[in-house]
Order: structure tokens, then sequence, then C-alpha cells
């Protein structure tokens, strides 16, 4: 399958295996690295799913443990491997995905290789399972640290009752002692099946070639999935504050403001631009409330927001330094009550629009962004450049929708993290 955006000046070469997994690639003439990363769709929030008929609980923080563990081979680490190549390796986990990505400039094929290889062949035993405890819950003492971390994981405690974006997504120590060889081994033929993956590349390659070496290294046939359980869904938030004190200077704050899940059918892209265009309007560094709040310094240049979709759950964050931080949540509120009531400006909702679809044209010069977003886009089932016909769709009045269940009663949670006494 070959397909031509030519409003973007892209085009995108794809293949889906025999095996399930989907293959794209985006061929980028005149630069210099090639960047590829294989995807599974199964993040921290995919603790807790049934396979083959029994029940998992699993311990929390146990995808980031098993993306550490991934590395370690029979023969040696992967990590070791790519840097005979002189490949740059890495790789993520976030509440919905997990990555394994590396960028090189020649050798692309062996390092493409060695990619597969490794995280399609677990070797988890007792020892090197227990070794890694002590290397993550290093990880975990240095998060707990951080007041944008403690007030995030705050945030999703408050905004939600049983979701398990609840819980931090490396887990804390306690957690993560209670995972073993076998729980890992469970995770991996639960969510690394190669029809719950895509692999993604972004560079100077021949497509062919890629579809060859993913045909040998990964597995012939997909194993069936996990099914993911999430908890029961409510509307309102489950603390309106949570409080933590910490040795900061001034207090750090998150706010969450809880949004219906994305439905059946719905595009999962679109939901996210017109949020993505809704927090533009509300509080974007041209929008007169980020002004007012600004000047009269309630926040400063950390002040950020973004648009949070997750499965079964969605929601406007907002985040940053503030003396008041009530009073940017009452602002925030107010705000989004006015724009419900009122309704967007047309002019101000074109400039917004333009702005979010710049952005997401900034992304394609960004090899690393464009594969994750790609990533992303097929496990809703989407193609990420397929975009610019969803901003032909979305109007003033869903931005207005957006803002109308915001400003409901019960939808906001504020997460503080204030300066120890």
């Amino acid at each position: 399958m070959e397909k031509q955006f030519e409003t973007l000046h892209e085009r995108m070469m794809g293949e889906t295996l025999d095996n399930g997994l989907r293959i794209y690639y985006f061929p980028k003439p005149g630069f210099s690295k090639t960047f590829a990363v294989l995807a599974t769709d199964f993040g921290s929030v995919d603790e807790s799913f049934t396979l083959d008929g029994v029940r998992y609980d699993t311990p929390t923080g146990v995808a980031h443990f098993l993306e550490h563990k991934m590395f370690e081979d029979v023969d040696g680490n992967a990590l070791q491997k790519f840097a005979a190549t002189g490949a740059s390796p890495n790789a993520f986990t976030s509440h919905t995905m997990t990555a394994y990505h590396f960028t090189c400039t020649d050798r692309f094929e062996e390092n493409l290789e060695i990619l597969l290889k490794f995280v399609y062949t677990p070797y988890f035993t007792d020892e090197n399972v227990e070794k890694e405890k002590g290397i993550i819950g290093q990880e975990i003492g240095m998060m707990d640290d951080t007041p944008d971390w403690q007030a995030m994981v705050g945030m999703y405690e408050g905004m939600y009752h049983e979701h398990p974006v609840r819980r931090s997504i490396a887990g804390s120590v306690e957690s993560i002692s209670h995972i073993t060889p076998e729980i890992l081994y469970a995770c991996h033929k639960a969510f690394y099946s190669p029809c719950n993956m895509a692999l993604v590349v972004v560079g100077t390659a021949d497509f062919n070639t890629i579809c060859n070496i993913a045909r040998e290294y990964s597995p012939k046939e997909s194993t069936v999935i996990g099914q993911r359980h999430y908890g029961a869904r409510q509307a309102t938030v489950n603390q309106a504050e949570v409080v933590r004190s910490m040795q900061v200077s001034m207090p750090t704050f998150m706010l969450g403001l809880k949004d219906d899940p994305v439905r059946p059918g719905e595009s999962r892209r679109r939901r996210a631009i017109v949020g993505d265009i809704a927090l533009r309007l509300l509080c974007g560094k041209t929008s007169p409330l980020y002004t007012r709040l600004y000047e009269s310094r309630l926040i400063n240049a950390s002040f950020d927001s973004e648009y949070s979709l997750l499965p079964e759950a969605a929601g406007a964050v907002f985040g940053g330094e503030s003396q008041d931080p009530r009073a940017v949540r009452d602002a925030l509120l107010a705000e989004a009550a006015r724009l419900a009531a009122e309704g967007v400006d047309g002019a101000r909702f074109r400039q917004a629009a333009r702005a979010s679809y710049g952005m997401l044209l900034r992304a394609l010069d960004s090899p690393d962004e464009y594969a994750r977003l790609q990533a992303e886009a097929c496990f809703g089932g989407e193609d990420l450049l397929d975009f610019p016909a969803i901003y032909d769709t979305v109007t003033a009045e869903d931005v207005q929708g957006c803002y109308t269940r915001w400003s409901e009663p019960g939808r906001a949670s504020l997460s503080i993290v204030e300066p120890r006494a």
C-alpha cells in the first residue's frame, strides 16, 4: 500500500504482515539519519487483563518494568549490540504505549534486526528481575522527588475513582517488589503479539527490505490479545483537591477537567484535535485569559496545558507554578463557563485551529515525533497524515461542547504540591 498526501507533500508506504504486524515507512529524502520505532499498544494503564480465561491484576509499574527488562537477552544486552553499530537506541513507557526505538546514519538493516530480535525474544530470570528492582527503585525515588511528577500523580488520583491512570507509570518500590518473571512473560504474551504492535520508520531506507526483515524476525503468528479492565466509569471526579507538601519555593499545581471518554466509533485523532484547539482558545499564550493571569502574576512561563486522551478516559490538563493555584483554577473554570454560554468567536477559532494545524506540521520534521504520532494513530485505527481532512470537519460548536462538559459541576480536580512548612 502506498498513499500520497499531496497537501502535506508526504508519502506513506504501509503493509500489514500475515502475523498482523503493521509496518509504516515515511521516506525523508535528504535526511542524514533514519529513525525506527517498534511500539506496542500496552501502557501503564493496562495492568489488569484477562488472558486465556485467567484474570491478571498485575503490580503497578509492570509495563515500565517490562520495558527495562526487554533489553536483556540470552546472548547479551541489546544496548551493547546497538553501541557496536553506532546507533542511538532508547525506549519509553507512557500510560498507553511502550516503544523501543533507534536512530542511525548507517547499518540500518542490522539495527532493525537487533530491534526486532530483542523485543520479540523475552528473557527473564529470577536473578535479572531482582537486580532490576533495585535499578528501577532508584528511578522511582528520583521521580518521587520531582514536584511536577507528584502534582501529576495527585491530579489523576483526584480525577478518577478506579481508572489505573491514578497510579504512577513506574509504580512504587513496594508494587514492583511483587513482579516476577512469570508476570512479565504473561504481559509479554498478552500484549507483545504482532497484531497489537506497529513498526514505523522515518528517513531513508528500502521499504521492501524493512518488510522482509520484519517477516524474518517477528513471530510467524499472533497470539490472542489480553482483554483489558479499567474499572467503572464515573462522570464526576474522585476528589476536588489533592494536596502534598515538598521542598519547593513556590506551589506547583496540576488541574484536571474531566471530559467524556471517546465514544465507540468516534475518531480519537479528531477528539484530540478538538481538545487542542479548545485549550488554545481557553488559555493559550495568545488568549486574553493567559494574558490576564500572567500580568496578575498568578502564572509564569512554566504554565502549560494539554489534552489527555486515555482508554475510557479523557480530560483537559493544566499545570505550572503559582502562588495561588486555587485562583488559577477558578479563573479557568469561569472562562470555560463563559465560553460554554456565549460561544466561540469565529476569528479566534480559526486562528487557534491554524496554530494547532501548524503544530502537527512541525512534527513531520521531527522523525521521532512523527513516528510516535503515527503509532498512536495506528492503535486508534487511523493514519496520522489524514489530519488535514479532520481539521476541515471541526467547528466552533465542537469546541464549545468541550467547555460545556469541562465546566459542569464536579468535573475539576486540583492537585497542589505546596512548600513544606
